[in-house]
């Protein structure tokens, strides 16, 4: 069974077994795996942090598992693979985060050009009612200004700010209805 170790020990009185696989011998090296200073056979010794292993990769050793669980043989990749595939998810992980921009640079946005005032409290609840005494549905109200009845029914529920109503539906619609529902 493999020890672990806080890397407290002096040495000598650690074992005979590698704190890694737990395979029994006395020819035991120090190594930084995973932040933890162990005592580790020459089959874990590839997975170093440091990376100042020696190089067992090649054809002499100690040839294939041993006692080392899940094939603990070298890797031909070792630590440096490990560190450029760190940096690869990095890179990926800081694209994903900052996104491109180039498509909003470029063909800009349209928020100016129709941006929805600020509107006061109720106000669609003020709307409704407005259609409702003109006895008009959504659909007709949505028909006669030429306007969207999804934008209609958003003022309505009071969510035109989250369903990204234009200003001129608003502005429309205190003009059909004669109600005042831009706070300015």
């Amino acid at each position: 069974m493999a020890k672990y170790s806080t890397g407290g020990g002096g040495g000598g009185d650690d074992g005979d077994a590698c704190e890694l696989c737990g395979r029994e011998t006395t020819n035991l090296q120090r190594a930084t795996v995973a932040g933890a200073k162990l005592l580790v056979c020459s089959d874990c010794r590839p997975h170093d942090d440091a990376g100042n292993a020696p190089d067992s990769r090649g054809g002499s050793g100690s040839g294939g598992g041993g006692g080392s669980p899940g094939g603990a043989s070298a890797e031909s990749s070792g630590p440096e693979s490990r560190k450029k595939e760190l940096a690869r998810k990095q890179a990926k992980m800081y694209d994903s985060v900052t996104g491109d921009s180039k498509h909003w640079e470029e063909g800009g946005t349209s928020y100016e050009s129709d941006r929805l005032p600020y509107l006061v409290s109720g106000y669609g609840d003020d709307v409704s009612a407005a259609r409702q005494d003109a006895g008009l549905t959504v659909e007709e109200l949505a028909d006669e200004l030429g306007v969207d009845e999804d934008d209609v029914f958003a003022v309505e529920d009071g969510r035109a700010a989250t369903a990204g109503v234009g200003g001129s539906v608003v502005r429309a619609l205190e003009e059909r209805l004669g109600v005042e529902i831009v706070d300015e």
